[in-house]
């Protein structure tokens, strides 16, 4: 398996067919999914899929989320990324943008601002990119706090899945 960036307590590398449990455990706590517009997946087979899209977008564009994995604990214990979107999203087309999501026993360690300020130098230095983008639900602190601790600016509020939803940008 690859592995893309490790930071002082981190290692990024890709999602693979074993994370499967761990990648359950995270996406069945409705706590994790209270701000990403999503219900908490409900069973395993679902996370296979997921597992399958996210390999696949490795496959089409090269990138996609990566396993977070703890080095104390050697554990996942998390995703965090970019993901390159296609489709328009407030008036943005073909844009990559960090996405993160932790296991809630590890929220509060600046796991999240750690790995963000990794992939957003890879994406800068490796990839080349001019902006990075990032989307939040407007009552998601923990995430503003994150975003602001790297360097995204705040744009503007629009509406995504009929929710209101702020939107981030960082520019090279």
């Amino acid at each position: 398996m690859k592995i893309f960036l490790e930071t002082e307590r981190l290692i990024l590398r890709e999602i693979v067919d074993q994370d499967e449990a761990a990648l359950f455990e995270l996406d069945s706590d409705p706590e994790v999914h209270k701000y990403v517009g999503k219900k908490p997946i409900e069973n395993i087979e679902l996370i296979k899929m997921v597992i399958a899209f996210i390999r696949q977008q490795y496959e089409d564009n090269g990138i996609g989320r990566w396993a977070v994995i703890e080095k104390k604990s050697n554990q996942l214990i998390g995703w965090a990324g970019l993901k390159l979107f296609t489709d328009e999203i407030n008036g943005q087309l073909n844009f990559y943008e960090l996405g993160y999501r932790f296991m809630t026993k590890h929220w509060g360690k600046g796991y999240a601002t750690e790995s963000a300020k990794a992939i957003v130098a890879y994406g800068f230095n490796i990839l080349n990119l001019n902006d990075i983008y990032a989307m939040i639900d407007v009552k998601n602190t923990p995430s503003k706090k994150v975003l602001e601790k790297t360097g995204f600016k705040f744009v503007d509020i629009f509406e995504f899945n009929d929710e209101p939803t702020e939107w981030y940008k960082l520019s090279h």
